[in-house]
């Protein structure tokens, strides 16, 4: 089935967001990884012993959610959590990882501008 035009929005701003990542020093181990809590957009490695989830949010300009902010709340955070536990619990090899999670909000064609990195805690 093709990919619709949000999805390959969704699929474009993944990948920018992956190349900035692997330029740093991270090893792509997982993209679009979906169970009953939702999609991992990306999950990347990097020793030692570090993981790292992001949830990557592509828009076109900032609207009333700010670039999409506003949908990194609790309750995201909680299923991403949820998602995790099952992905870590199907890929034992990183169960000793510090995991980090990040959001990454990037700008969509024709917005221009950098990815803006933000560290949930």
């Amino acid at each position: 089935m093709a990919a619709g035009p949000r999805e390959r929005s969704g699929i474009w701003a993944e990948q920018r967001a992956q190349r900035l990542l692997q330029q740093a020093g991270w090893y792509p181990v997982a993209r679009r990884w979906r169970c009953r809590w939702g999609e991992l957009d990306l999950v990347l490695h990097k020793s030692p012993q570090r993981l790292l989830l992001v949830e990557v949010k592509g828009r076109r300009r900032c609207g009333r959610d700010g670039w999409g902010c506003a949908g990194l709340n609790r309750r995201k955070r909680a299923r991403l959590e949820a998602a995790l536990a099952l992905w870590l619990a199907a890929h034992p090899v990183y169960g000793h990882c510090h995991v980090e999670l990040v959001a990454a909000l990037v700008p969509l064609p024709p917005a221009r501008g950098p990815v803006r990195w933000m560290r949930w805690l």
